[in-house]
């Protein structure tokens, strides 16, 4: 499988279940995000400096992902495809810090931010399906990589309509950071030269973490409605 081996809001409180790798990044994320922020602090100055607003930023950012998924990861170029979206997710950093620079926000640039990762998540994913339903050759990991963009938008899909009638869906084994990190550094080794069969234990790992979240979201969600009141 593979280049080298084929043809060319209020949330509540996490459950038990939640495994200690996702504990871990979010405490890991909490520790490198000031680090970050001064790196990209200038940046930040520059670009408002010059007039560019964070909703520039966040569509910029996606089309950038968006374009090198698509772009490279049908043709089995991972390394450098993950490499420039890697570059673009940062922008997540970037919009944000915009944002609270220029003391604004706004419920337009929540749904873009939102549905601007939507996009992008699904052309990572959909970039993959497209190599293996090519050059790739493998009907299995076609059906796995579609399980898996699916269960992933409908992980986030869960999320926003419990808010929208009024309850929270906070919990869950894998976000999106969770499952990022697990797809961009299993195509980026891979496409260094990683034998391929981690990309597709990837995979199968997002389609067991994806499932364990739509039931966790599943779960919370009937008890917050039970209990609430008719």
């Amino acid at each position: 499988m593979g280049a080298a081996s084929r043809p060319v809001s209020e949330g509540t409180r996490p459950g038990p279940s939640r495994l200690s790798f996702s504990r871990d990044a979010k405490v890991i994320g909490s520790q490198l995000r000031p680090v970050v922020g001064r790196i990209a602090d200038p940046l930040v100055n520059r670009l408002l400096a010059w007039g560019v607003t964070p909703n520039a930023v966040t569509a910029t950012g996606t089309l950038g992902v968006t374009a090198a998924a698509l772009g490279f990861f049908p043709r089995g170029s991972f390394l450098t495809g993950t490499l420039i979206i890697s570059f673009f997710v940062l922008t997540d950093t970037l919009d944000g810090a915009m944002a609270r620079k220029r003391g604004t926000s706004s419920r337009f640039g929540a749904w873009l931010d939102s549905t601007c990762d939507r996009l992008a998540d699904g052309a990572i994913f959909g970039g993959l399906l497209l190599w293996f339903a090519g050059d790739g050759d493998d009907l299995v990991l076609v059906a796995l990589t579609l399980f898996v963009l699916v269960a992933t938008q409908l992980v986030s899909y869960m999320k926003a309509r419990a808010e929208g009638i009024g309850l929270t869906c906070d919990v869950g084994i894998a976000e999106r950071p969770e499952r990022l990190i697990i797809v961009l550094v299993a195509t980026g080794l891979v496409g260094f030269g990683v034998p391929d069969v981690l990309l597709d234990g990837a995979l199968w790992l997002l389609a067991l973490l994806t499932t364990i979240t739509l039931a966790q979201r599943l779960r919370e969600v009937h008890r917050q409605a039970g209990s609430a009141p008719a």
